[in-house]
């Protein structure tokens, strides 16, 4: 007869072998330490140097018109952008899944060439094509693009793009054609098709994209400070206004506005995670 000692034994060494991931506690450790270097420690440091700022500091810091304003210009373009790129992401991320094109892999390489290049040569190329000579700017002469809050929007989209549909392109591989044909089969229009029953398939990836766009272009430098022309109170970014205090050797007035940034994208991805959470729910 088998012990009751044995059944236990055995029910500890099946409950072991399960695990996917041998040494759980070592691979624990790894990553917390791991994630503690890279980001918690310097995120801390930032709150840590920024406490050394006094009451009436924060208030001069928040009710600076510079600041205002770039933090205006960032988050509002930031979110604009990430708008863009979820609208028209999503129908090139479809396109490119759906659709047989006779330079597809070209296009899609295309795609991933914001992630390649380097930020600087990202902003230089597009000062110089839509600049007022440029080869797309001199025809937009009613309309200014470089040196202007535009200029910063059309950055944060080139950089933005691939997020969302690097993000949303293995979900349309994976949905159920079946499902739109049925729908189309008891008569819903192709509208009502899309509202129905693709758009909330691929909500919770767009909400990631979306999401990810907006990270990327909130703290973006490089590629936006050739193209905004860096005009105080117009087109001047909060990154800038950070690198310009650490030249000053403001390091409390450049963590403080950094935490500034970070309070805000932690609060605008947390509304957003949790939005998309509840998504999922559904």
């Amino acid at each position: 007869m088998v012990s009751a000692s044995n059944i236990t034994l055995n029910a500890s060494v099946i409950r072991r072998s399960r695990r996917v991931i041998p040494g759980f506690g070592l691979s624990l450790g790894f990553a917390v330490t791991y994630l503690s270097l890279i980001v918690l420690i310097p995120l801390a440091a930032c709150f840590i140097r920024s406490a050394q700022l006094s009451t009436d500091q924060w208030v001069a810091l928040f009710t600076d018109r510079q600041v205002l304003a770039a933090l205006q210009l960032s988050v509002g373009a930031s979110v604009a952008a990430a708008g863009c790129n979820a609208l028209f992401g999503t129908i090139l991320a479809w396109v490119l899944v759906r659709y047989r094109l006779p330079a597809k892999r070209l296009i899609d390489a295309v795609v991933d060439m914001p992630f390649a290049l380097p930020t600087a040569v990202a902003g230089i190329a597009l000062t110089a094509i839509y600049a007022p000579n440029g080869w797309i700017g001199q025809w937009l002469a009613p309309v200014k693009v470089a040196y202007t809050p535009l200029g910063v929007f059309v950055a944060m989209v080139f950089i933005g793009l691939p997020f969302v549909v690097r993000t949303l392109q293995p979900v349309i591989a994976e949905l159920d054609r079946e499902m739109e044909e049925a729908a189309a089969s008891l008569g819903a229009s192709r509208f009502t098709t899309l509202r129905r029953v693709v758009f909330p398939a691929l909500l919770p990836a767009l909400l990631t994209g979306f999401t990810m766009a907006f990270a990327r272009a909130v703290g973006e430098y490089g590629s936006i400070i050739f193209i905004s022309g860096n005009l105080p109170m117009k087109t001047e970014i909060l990154p800038l206004l950070i690198v310009n205090k650490l030249e000053q050797y403001d390091y409390a007035g450049a963590t403080a506005l950094a935490v500034i940034m970070l309070v805000i994208s932690f609060v605008v991805l947390l509304a957003i995670n949790t939005l998309q959470g509840r998504f999922v729910r559904r």
